[in-house]
């Protein structure tokens, strides 16, 4: 699962995805309507791919518990993150065994099982694609100087 793009803003419900950078900050439009919103350098925001989650063992990366609820769901969705809180501690507890149960919140689990559900609903809950090999089908230039370069656009002057 490629959570590189997606975001949460501290103080805006929902998920985002970066669209384009600016000077001031940048544009993320929301997963749940599609609006787009401007938000600045001083806000908190945190990217999903950069989330991990405390274990005995030490910390996994976000994508991989991601991927581990898409297994066991069967990339469907699921439990919602309104249960009760041992619900969802004994779901999260199937998902990921050896979660560090005291530095792990019921509200990481809420979030974190909102999130699955708000990807799984967009449709993003999908393998990452492997990077391309190169088959018996695929041209391999034996002669690098068979390459020839086009010419870049150049600026016509008026005269």
């Amino acid at each position: 699962m490629n959570l590189e793009k997606i975001l949460a803003i501290s103080g805006k419900p929902g998920l985002y995805v970066l669209k384009v950078q600016t000077r001031t900050g940048f544009v993320a439009e929301s997963l749940a309507d599609g609006k787009k919103i401007t938000v600045n350098l001083k806000s908190n925001v945190s990217l999903l791919s950069e989330i991990s989650v405390y274990t005995y063992e030490g910390e996994k990366p976000l994508a991989e518990i991601m991927d581990k609820i898409a297994a066991k769901e069967s990339k469907g969705p699921s439990i919602s993150h309104k249960e009760d809180n041992a619900k969802l501690a004994s779901y999260f507890k199937e998902v990921l065994p050896d979660y560090d149960e005291e530095r792990v919140y019921p509200s990481d689990i809420k979030k974190i099982v909102n999130w699955y559900n708000m990807l799984q609903a967009k449709g993003l809950v999908v393998d990452e694609e492997p990077a391309v090999a190169v088959t018996e089908e695929t041209p391999v230039l034996e002669d690098a100087e068979a390459v020839v370069e086009k010419p870049k656009n150049q600026k016509k002057i008026k005269e």
